[in-house]
């Protein structure tokens, strides 16, 4: 077997083992609801990782700030990924503030965090979680390995459970569009009719 088909199997693996546990299936269907909560409540959605999970953070906003399958009305939710304001955060305090500043900020009673570490145990996203829990804000974690720390700090965790980053990742980006179109869904059903 070459190495393309053992990824393949190893990402098949993954996404089967995570999906056949009924409880991520009933904590994303959780997570959604939160998500949609935070929205008709006149709140917004605040998401942040590191790395390629800032990634996932910023493709998760932009879906909904701007277009996912149709047009409609953007969703009131922000990315923490400007470099200025990360930049002058570590600097100013250090690394490990960078998001929770960002928190502290924007962050409202009602408002929704997705919290992302492949690890868990990412200190920034820690920290943020830790403001966000201040405001009285919901925190939904996408995590990995055994969810680390996190795992019990968030409201609902949804863990996958592999040790490498990337399988993790694939898993992540696979929640994030179903939690799209569950929010699409329920504000727009006419686009899914």
């Amino acid at each position: 077997m070459s190495f393309i088909e053992a990824a393949f199997q190893d990402a098949e693996s993954t996404l089967i083992k995570f999906f056949k546990d009924k409880k991520n299936i009933s904590q994303m269907e959780s997570a959604i609801a939160c998500f949609l909560d935070s929205i008709r409540n006149d709140g917004r959605i605040l998401s942040c990782g590191n790395g390629g999970s800032m990634c996932d953070s910023m493709h998760f906003v932009e879906e909904l700030t701007g277009r996912f399958r149709k047009d409609r009305p953007p969703i009131a939710a922000m990315s923490m990924g400007d470099p200025s304001h990360i930049t002058c955060v570590a600097n100013d305090y250090g690394y490990d503030y960078i998001f929770s500043r960002h928190v502290e900020a924007w962050g409202r009673a009602g408002d929704t965090l997705l919290a992302i570490s492949t690890s868990g145990n990412s200190p920034n996203v820690i920290k943020a979680v830790e403001a966000a829990k201040k405001k009285q804000m919901k925190v939904v974690g996408l995590l990995g390995k055994d969810g680390g720390k996190l795992k019990s700090m968030v409201d609902i965790a949804l863990v996958v459970d592999n040790k490498v980053s990337d399988r993790i990742q694939e898993v992540h980006i696979k929640m994030i569009h179903i939690f799209i179109e569950g929010i699409e869904r329920e504000l727009f059903p006419q686009h899914y009719q």
